[in-house]
This record gives C-alpha cells, sequence and structure tokens, in this order.
C-alpha cells in the first residue's frame, strides 16, 4: 500500500508534526481544519457560521488538491466548543454538502487549537 501526502498551499500549513491530508489507494483522510485563513495565518473572526465556512473552505482546497470533493467525502468528524452552537455549525454545513450525505459524529470539547470554536476532518473516496 502507498501513501502520499497531500497539501494545499491553498489550505493552511500544518501547526504541528501531521500532514494535510494523506492518500493511500482511492482514499483520503484529512487532518482536523481549523478556522485560520491562509493567507494571513490568523483564525478568522466573526462568529461561529464564519468559522465554520473557513474551515470548510480549508476543507475544500485540500479535497480539491487530491483531486475529489464534497460529493465524495463519506465521514467527517466536527469539534465544537459549544453545543448550542449546533444548529448555526449545521446551516454552513449543509450549504458543503448535498445528499446523500455523509456520516458524521459531532462531540463538543471542552478545548481546541489556538482556542477556535470548531474543527472539523474528513474521509473522502478519490474517483
Amino acid at each position: 500500500m502507498t501513501v502520499e501526502v497531500i497539501s494545499a498551499s491553498n489550505a493552511p500549513k500544518s501547526i504541528g508534526p501531521y500532514s494535510q491530508a494523506i492518500r493511500t489507494q482511492n482514499m483520503l483522510f484529512t487532518s482536523g481544519q481549523i478556522p485560520v485563513d491562509p493567507v494571513t495565518g490568523e483564525v478568522v473572526s466573526g462568529g461561529i457560521e464564519n468559522q465554520t465556512r473557513q474551515v470548510l473552505e480549508n476543507l475544500k482546497a485540500i479535497l480539491t488538491q487530491a483531486g475529489t470533493g464534497f460529493e465524495n467525502v463519506v465521514k467527517t468528524t466536527v469539534y465544537i466548543k459549544d453545543m448550542n452552537d449546533f444548529a448555526l455549525v449545521n446551516k454552513v454545513y449543509g450549504q458543503y454538502f448535498v445528499e446523500p450525505y455523509p456520516a458524521r459524529s459531532c462531540v463538543e470539547v471542552a478545548r481546541l487549537p489556538k482556542d477556535v470554536t470548531v474543527e472539523i476532518e474528513a474521509i473522502a473516496i478519490i474517483p
């Protein structure tokens, strides 16, 4: 089995010893993406909806670099700082995914890197 590192220049660089994504055969496994603007390297402001949108744009850049897209995502994991933001995250999330929706887990966590409010990782098929 071969492993290929996927690195998108229009997504934030990794802030630790991990890859943006790993491709193995026809599967892509992304690292969790946080709402960092890839141009400035700063966390975006504007609340949970704006942060969720940035996270999904970062994921989109990685998926595109790997030759796939949201339509091929089969599983996501969403980490949020406050479960009260669940509906707002869903509102933005639903603008990126169409039926059949990927399987998903969503968990509230005490803290995320750079004290952001949301982080999302994905597993996708590469056609």
